[in-house]
């Protein structure tokens, strides 16, 4: 399948569902009025704040309005503006060194495991990445460093890789670890014969073992979802699915497909909310409702309802707000890291990948989720996790891990003809799908 992919940068609109907005308008050198829209708060008077601060926002806004820092997708309505009221991180965050991006990558440091050997073997080989952007064969020198850096401590530290595979996962985690070491030897030989354009696919088969093994360290579930949430449908793990899109008007691409990792792990809510309604066939034959450069939005079924109709209630079907943080061993339900005060945590799932997967809601109602989520097709070196106004507001709950370059073909009108659980389905409990059935 051919494509040309142009994801032409346009300024963030932040659609959202019946926002009321505060406007305001500033006067710039020349005397012109200037929108609200994006507008740096350093042209805003306030006299409270201390000259630090207004530094800080005055970075923090200009970042915002040359699209360093993302916007805020909600529940769709094309034609609203909403406020920009962001936490303010230090300006020490915003020029903090590039996050990850890989999706395959974030998926697998979201994990709830504490192996330092298998991570000391997943290390060098992701940076083999970095070592192909060297041109030509020149790549492959530091790419042999990488591939006997990962042999070597895979050598060294597979005692203690096997020891921390989960007893009932075991002997899966045992065959991984032995299709790694022959993959391993397979990568050698490929940087041997020179093969540049070889390298890459097998990374990625490799880095698929070690993402494998330490999924088997996982020992069941790691924690007790709250009980005013546990009759939902939850995802106790991790599905994959496939999300087959009808493209139109586009003489480069036709069907697309995208293979999408659903992490219950940090989101059980979230995803399994998702793969009940998936199950449900929900959004197949649903078409894409957004698509200007900034995200990729679907879920708003046809009549005046902006979620899922639970035929059992007839009453719209919505989740709370779910956000997993680094170092807390559960997340955190029904409100915002801002409004938690917890300004610099580190989220598990950030919105650090093309493609990143998550919930749409009202902006100003926590716990509004229902149907509706978006797909992220902004990245940036400059933007770190944590310092945009996306991550800790919104629910991440998967990535897109194949084709998701593609995402930027979809505009408005596409049609999703399927989406299907292709793995881990066994993972959901409380299906109302089921029941429906």
């Amino acid at each position: 399948m051919a494509a040309i992919i142009s994801c032409n940068f346009v300024t963030p609109r932040l659609p959202t569902n019946r926002i009321q907005t505060t406007h305001y308008k500033c006067n710039n050198n020349n005397g012109r009025v200037l929108s609200r829209r994006l507008l740096p708060k350093c042209c805003v008077k306030n006299h409270n704040h201390s000259p630090f601060q207004k530094l800080k926002e005055c970075a923090i806004s200009i970042a915002l309005a040359a699209g360093l820092i993302t916007g805020v997708p909600a529940i769709a309505d094309a034609n609203i503006n909403a406020n920009i009221n962001m936490a303010m991180p230090d300006v020490s965050v915003l020029i903090s060194g590039p996050p990850i991006k890989d999706p395959g990558a974030l998926l697998r440091y979201a994990l709830p495991i504490d192996n330092k050997a298998v991570r000391e073997v997943q290390k060098p080989l992701e940076d083999i990445t970095d070592s192909l952007k060297i041109a030509g064969v020149k790549a492959l020198d530091p790419v042999e460093r990488n591939v006997r850096q990962a042999s070597r401590t895979l050598k060294q530290g597979k005692s203690l890789i096997v020891e921390g595979l989960a007893e009932s996962k075991k002997e899966h985690g045992m065959e991984l670890l032995q299709k790694l070491e022959a993959g391993m030897d397979e990568l050698q030989q490929i940087v041997e014969d020179r093969d540049r354009d070889a390298v890459a696919p097998k990374q990625k088969e490799l880095l698929n073992y070690v993402g494998g093994v330490e999924e088997d360290m996982v020992d069941g579930f790691p924690y007790e979802v709250p009980e005013e949430y546990q009759s939902m449908p939850l995802l106790k793990g991790r599905a994959t699915v496939d999300m087959k899109v009808k493209v139109k008007d586009n003489p480069n691409v036709d069907e697309c497909v995208f293979r999408i990792v659903l992490d219950g792990y940090n989101a059980p809510v979230t995803a399994g909310n998702f793969v009940d309604l998936v199950e449900r066939h929900f959004y197949d034959g649903m078409e894409i409702q957004r698509a200007d450069g900034f995200v990729v939005q679907t879920g708003d079924p046809e009549g005046p309802a902006e979620g899922f109709i639970d035929p059992s209630t007839e009453k719209t079907r919505t989740i709370p707000l779910e956000i997993m943080v680094e170092g807390e061993k559960s997340p955190f339900y029904g409100a915002t890291l801002e409004e938690l005060g917890l300004y610099k945590a580190q989220t598990k799932l950030p919105f650090n990948a093309f493609g990143t997967m998550a919930m749409a809601r009202d902006e100003f109602e926590d716990n509004s989720g229902s149907s509706q989520v978006f797909w992220l097709l902004k990245e940036s070196e400059l933007t770190p996790s944590n310092a945009n106004i996306l991550d800790g507001r919104y629910a991440v709950f998967g990535y897109v891990t194949e084709n998701e370059g593609l995402l930027a073909d979809v505009k408005v009108g596409d049609v999703i003809q399927s989406i299907q659980v292709v793995s881990g389905l066994e993972n959901l409990v409380n299906p109302s799908y089921k029941i429906a059935a």
